[in-house]
């Protein structure tokens, strides 16, 4: 097995982790954010079903001072609300949709440097 296989294996198992992650978090905690009244509307834009349990996990997994300058930006009406989601979210659905969207992150962009590494030469047979 080369090393490239076995990192490939390695992210494949990360994004089949990401996607038992998508389902229990939407499961868990996006569908009782879609019933609160208060909440409903503060789950961000949904361009493709499922889309707002993205957002919800970003809104979630990044900082106080990221979110800060999303909500400040042209295209704030993208994100979901931070500040009420977390106002209405238990710690451990903070931590499952922390969790979700960097590894979400990591295996998505490792998937693709591992690609394009590959392509231009840089890992060995």
């Amino acid at each position: 097995m080369t090393i490239f296989s076995k990192l490939l294996a390695l992210i494949f198992i990360l994004m089949f982790v990401t996607c038992v992650l998508y389902v229990v978090f939407g499961l868990a905690t996006v569908r009782k954010l879609r019933k609160n009244p208060k909440t409903k509307d503060a789950l961000g834009a949904e361009f493709v079903s499922g889309w707002d349990i993205i957002n919800v996990a970003q809104a979630l997994a990044f900082p106080a001072s990221w979110i800060n300058k999303l909500e400040e930006s042209q295209l704030s009406f993208l994100y979901a609300n931070a500040k009420i989601l977390r106002e209405n979210t238990t710690r451990l659905d903070r931590i499952l949709g922390s969790v979700f969207y960097w590894i979400m992150m990591f295996s998505g962009l490792a998937g693709v440097m591992l690609v394009l590494l590959n392509s231009l030469g840089f890992i060995p047979e």
